[in-house]
C-alpha cells in the first residue's frame, strides 16, 4: 500500500489521511502541527489514552462527546470529578465507557493540576522530550496512567512534536515550516 493518495481535491496527503472525511479534516488541519496549549494537550494524551485498543476513527468521532463529558479537558475541572462523575461516564453512550480509562483520566487531571502548581506548564515537560520513551517515564513517574510510550509517541504524532507526515505529503512541509517557527514552551 502506498504511504500516500491524492484525493479528489487534488490533495496529496498521507494514506491514512483520506480514507475518511474526519480523517481528512484531522490530517490536512491538526495532525503535526505544534501545540503549546496546556489544555490542548491534556486532551489529547486523554483521547490517546482512550484510544488505545480501538481505532483513532472511533475516537476522533466521539471527540465532541469526550468534550462535553469531560469539561472540555479542563483538567482543574476534571481534577474535582468524584465517584458520582465516574458512574455518570459509565452510562456516557457518547463516549468510551471503561472504568480504568475515565479513572485514569481523572488522576491524570490532578496530575496535571500539581505539575502546573508547581512548575511552568504541561507544555513545558512535553516539549522538553524528544524521546516518547522518556517521556512516558516521566509521566508515569509523576503518577499518570495510560501514558505507555505507544500511546505518548501517537500524542508526540499528533501534537507535532515530531513530524510523520510521509515524504510527499502536501501537509508535510508545512508543517515542518510551523514546527521550525515554533518556540518551545
Amino acid at each position: 500500500m502506498s504511504a500516500l493518495a491524492r484525493g479528489d481535491d487534488g490533495v496529496v496527503r498521507c494514506a491514512w489521511g483520506d480514507s475518511t472525511p474526519e480523517y481528512r479534516a484531522y490530517h490536512d488541519e491538526e495532525w503535526g502541527r505544534p501545540v503549546a496549549d496546556d489544555i490542548r494537550l491534556f486532551e489529547k494524551l486523554c483521547l490517546e489514552g482512550f484510544q488505545s485498543g480501538l481505532s483513532w476513527l472511533t475516537i476522533l468521532r466521539k471527540r465532541e462527546a469526550f468534550r462535553a463529558a469531560f469539561a472540555g479537558f479542563d483538567f482543574h475541572a476534571v481534577a474535582r470529578f468524584t465517584d458520582a462523575d465516574v458512574e455518570r461516564l459509565l452510562q456516557d453512550a457518547g463516549i468510551v465507557r471503561h472504568r480504568g480509562k475515565i479513572e485514569a483520566t481523572i488522576n491524570n487531571a490532578q496530575r496535571a493540576v500539581e505539575l502546573t502548581a508547581t512548575e511552568d506548564s504541561l507544555a513545558h515537560l512535553v516539549w522538553a522530550h524528544d524521546d516518547p520513551k522518556l517521556l512516558a517515564k516521566e509521566l508515569k513517574r509523576r503518577g499518570w496512567r495510560f501514558v505507555g510510550p505507544t500511546t505518548v509517541y501517537a500524542f508526540m504524532q499528533a501534537m507535532g512534536l515530531v513530524n510523520d507526515h510521509a515524504p510527499g505529503c502536501d501537509a508535510r512541509e508545512a508543517c515542518e515550516r510551523e514546527r521550525a517557527a515554533f518556540a518551545r514552551p
